[in-house]
């Protein structure tokens, strides 16, 4: 899924191209980056689709579902992103919570049901990202189960060397990928190749393989096995998880690269190695267990091992650094508290490290794997995030359809109708598979949409309650012109989410120190709806009287804080002031559980939690620590 990620989640391709980089090296980047997650299907797909086939291995069986295959990859990922889908982007960027603030910006107004459907989708992700790393690396070291001669010495060792790989993983997040980041392109192509040239061999030795390409073995197959079907469609879906990284990763490498990436490279190769695992089953029906790595040269099957295991961890790599880009969207577009992020790299923006978020997909996939122990289980819990997702896409996008490209309803429907059909048939047949475990992904993402659900909830009570406990500042102004307070010399910034009250620091300043300064700022830091804002349009000023100004800072939803340097900005405007010699005054309200009617009691709680435990505002933002004044007060809600 979304890595958007894995190297320069923030970098976009104008930034790139700066930087030396052309269009075919965007295109191999992207190779590594985008297509990792959906290029690792073949090792898991075909067995899992030939499982739920009446009929097992039996001709009509495999004609069948590699029929399904190719068209699945040619509507879905094909005709749906590539052609459609990634016409919808935000400034360059994509992914859903992306399409979730264009759709905002299109509607002029903030409408309840967008919010409601890029919540769901950003927590659905999570649960997709949980299962993605535990099934690529669990498909990969269950090859070496099948290593010829050796394969029943590794039995018992296939669940703790993966556990041990994964962890390894999550391990060495906080150093970044910058050093081997720069290989991933390399050997993702070199892994899409390599299945190519396997599923070449086969084809060539059974060239009647290539007759599945027609839709009518997909449609008879499916009419052959009733509501049985249903299960099938539901493997077969997994051949295109994966997909949605193809829009979510657009501003980072651009369209065409993307575009070109999935045309010449891993749209082709993927669908060789398809044709030639049917070919494989067709010609030795036994082999339909595990046709993928049956299908590997006994020469050539350490090397291509090693190569496989590669590809899930890069895989794997896309999905976790795509985890912490959603993460910090989502912080930014007031959908979760202030995370603590840190960046991994001096040189390139979009290194990041979420450590709360590194824990607890460190934690979930582990547990996924003791829980499943095998790609098969694994497999029945994969799926419904994912179609779940491209449901919210679709609706997502007739929203920008009708209100920003202003197609006519009849044009918009046309488009987006047959695409939401077919994710409702694969939603559907999901479905059918919560109980084996498909509920996992549905409970995690559960999980987070309550605690964003939450996070709004309690913050727009607490403004609420704020506005109504404040002063106008334009009013307190106004007292200060009839007898104003004690006069310190220097400047004070107070920041503030609300530009028109006093802030609450402000006022415990002058209640308790009874003194005001000589120049007051009153800072409010704001998101777009745009994944980034131009430096020029950075900072806005307003001066309210000679000794009070009023400084609006606003940053893209992509985009990372950093108040000094946007401050900095501000004196080319006109504000002149030393930031080393400036105090900021944070106000730090301490919440406690209300008797009103505003949350159940419980919801308070998580609140209260999740508001002790954000991120601290002086770190967050990037304000220097010897200069920041916190003054408290306790908030009931």
């Amino acid at each position: 899924m979304s890595g958007e990620q894995v190297l320069a989640p923030d970098a976009a391709p104008v930034a790139a191209a700066k930087r030396g980089q052309g269009f075919w090296a965007l295109t191999l980047g992207s190779i590594g980056v985008v297509f990792g997650d959906i290029g690792t299907s073949p090792l898991y797909a075909m067995k899992e689709a030939l499982a739920h086939a009446k009929g097992g291995a039996s001709d009509l069986a495999v004609f069948g579902v590699v029929s399904l295959i190719f068209w699945a990859l040619l509507l879905i990922v094909t005709l749906k992103y590539v052609v459609v889908v990634m016409r919808a982007d935000n400034k360059g960027e994509g992914g859903t919570l992306a399409l979730m603030a264009l759709a905002q910006h299109a509607a002029g107004r903030r409408s309840g049901w967008i919010l409601v459907l890029g919540i769901c989708g950003a927590a659905l992700f999570y649960g997709d990202g949980l299962i993605t790393p535990a099934i690529s690396v669990l498909s990969a070291t269950e090859g070496l189960t099948l290593a010829p001669g050796v394969g029943k010495l590794f039995e018992p060792y296939v669940l703790p060397a993966a556990a041990v790989i994964l962890t390894g993983l999550f391990l060495v997040q906080s150093r970044g990928t910058a050093a081997v980041g720069r290989f991933f392109g390399p050997i993702t192509l070199v892994w899409f190749l390599t299945l190519a040239a396997m599923g070449m061999i086969h084809i060539v030795q059974e060239p009647s393989i290539l007759k599945a390409l027609s839709p009518t073995y997909a449609v008879r197959l499916l009419v052959g096995n009733g509501l049985l079907g249903f299960a099938i469609l539901g493997s077969v879906f997994l051949v295109v998880t994966g997909a949605e990284a193809l829009y979510a990763d657009m501003g980072h490498f651009g369209k065409a690269p993307i575009r070109a990436g999935w045309l010449m490279v891993a749209f082709p190769c993927l669908m060789l190695n398809y044709l030639g695992q049917g070919a494989l089953v067709l010609s030795d029906p036994s082999t339909a267990e595990s046709p993928f790595f049956r299908m590997i040269p006994e020469m050539a099957y350490w090397p291509v091992m090693a190569l496989t295991t590669a590809a899930t961890v890069i895989a794997s790599q896309a999905v976790i650094t795509g985890a912490y880009s959603v993460t910090q969207q989502a912080v930014q577009l007031g959908l979760l508290p202030r995370i603590e992020i840190k960046r991994t790299s001096e040189t390139v923006a979009g290194q990041i490290y979420v450590p709360a978020v590194n824990a607890f997909l460190l934690v979930g996939v582990v547990l996924l794997l003791f829980v499943f122990r095998n790609s098969s289980n694994l497999a029945s819990a994969y799926g419904i995030a994912v179609t779940a997702t491209m449901v919210v896409t679709v609706l997502l996008l007739f929203i920008v359809e009708q209100k920003l490209w202003k197609w006519p309803l009849a044009v918009s429907l046309a488009v987006v109708v047959p695409f939401l059909c077919i994710d409702l048939v694969f939603l559907g047949s999901n479905v059918l598979r919560i109980a084996d475990g498909g509920w996992f992904p549905i409970a995690a993402g559960g999980a987070i949409v309550l605690v964003m659900w939450t996070w709004m909830k309690g913050a727009r009570l607490l403004g609420d309650k704020t506005q109504r406990d404040s002063v106008p500042l334009e009013d307190l102004i106004a007292t200060f012109n009839r007898r104003s307070p004690f006069r310190v010399p220097g400047t004070a910034i107070f920041l503030t989410s609300q530009a028109d009250v006093a802030p609450v620091a402000l006022m415990h300043n002058l209640k308790h120190n009874k003194v005001l300064h000589e120049r007051n700022i009153m800072l409010t830091v704001q998101t777009s709806d745009r994944p980034r804002v131009p430096e020029a349009g950075r900072v806005h000023i307003e001066t309210i009287s000679p000794d009070f100004d009023r400084i609006t800072v606003t940053y893209g939803f992509m985009e990372q804080p950093n108040l000094p340097r946007a401050l900095s900005a501000s004196r080319r405007q006109g504000l002149k002031f030393d930031v080393m010699a400036t105090s900021f005054f944070l106000g730090r309200r301490s919440v406690v559980a209300g008797t009103g009617p505003g949350m159940p009691l419980w919801q308070d709680r998580l609140f209260i939690y999740l508001m002790k435990n954000a991120a601290n505002p002086t770190d967050y933002f990037r304000i220097p620590p010897g200069r920041v004044v916190e003054m408290g007060a306790q908030v009931a809600i």
